[in-house]
């Protein structure tokens, strides 16, 4: 089983439209540094599963028969955007899992094109898709939205953005589950007054600490938190790790 981060940034990505801080800096002259719309995509006995669609250039990234499915984990913009030109092309349907949404975004659902939107997970829904396992996990979060905990011989990947904290439930299939990889929304540094919608660095490693993993991928990265780990020298705590665009990782035997 392999994820690879496609995109670790938040709405605005990094480096944000008309920013100079450190970070937006830095990023604008090393590509390397620049985050997209957060998504991922999660490789398994030679199929691929998209985990959002957030990327504008999904289609040039990913060729008609490249994928074989995309899970969405809700329907802000920032995370479905790149589905809007795929849906009027000519491949085969291509089947959209989600949270039971009835609003969506925009018109995706009045005009889906090739997209297939007839399934959908609801809390702790299980399916199988060939040999991975996924279970649908509920997140705290402005719109319907759901976390995915993967399972594939033995090895165990939850993915979870965007939220702030976990529902008491989710936390606790977590903490029964034992997850080898966890993929948390971590995006800003740590605040006093705490967002409804994402966690902050407090909260994320508050996750990792409660849930114990092996390894803790933090996603969904502003470029406030960006600047704040320039500014301030801090490192995370041992098992903890700031994802960025590009990174493969791999649960093997």
């Amino acid at each position: 089983m392999r994820l690879i981060f496609t995109g670790t940034g938040n709405a605005a990505g990094v480096p944000a439209y008309g920013c100079h801080c450190v970070a937006c800096v830095r990023a604008t002259q090393q590509t390397d540094r620049r985050r997209g719309p957060c998504s991922a995509a999660l490789v398994v006995g030679g199929e691929t599963t998209l985990i959002d669609a957030g990327n504008l250039q999904l289609g040039e990234r990913f060729p008609a028969g490249s994928f074989s499915r995309v899970l969405l984990t809700h329907y802000h913009m920032d995370h479905v955007q790149g589905l809007f030109p795929i849906r009027w092309g000519v491949a085969k349907s291509i089947p959209v899992f989600g949270p039971a949404d009835e609003k969506g975004c925009d018109d995706l659902f009045k005009h889906p094109g090739i997209l297939d939107f007839s399934e959908t997970f609801a809390a702790f829904d299980q399916r199988q898709f060939s040999e991975l396992s996924v279970t649908a996990l509920p997140l705290n979060h402005s719109k319907l939205c759901l976390g995915y905990a993967f399972e594939y011989k033995g090895k165990k990947l939850a993915y979870l953005t965007d939220t702030a904290g976990l529902p008491e439930q989710t936390m606790h299939f977590l903490q029964r589950w034992k997850a080898d990889v966890v993929v948390v929304d971590c995006s800003s540094p740590p605040k006093e007054i705490k967002s409804k919608n994402h966690n902050d660095l407090s909260m994320a490693i508050d996750i990792h600490y409660r849930v114990a993993p092996k390894i803790t991928y933090l996603t969904h990265i502003s470029h406030q938190l960006d600047e704040w780990f320039e500014k301030t020298g801090t490192k995370c705590p041992e098992g903890v790790v700031v994802a960025y665009d590009g990174l493969r990782i791999e649960l093997t035997k």
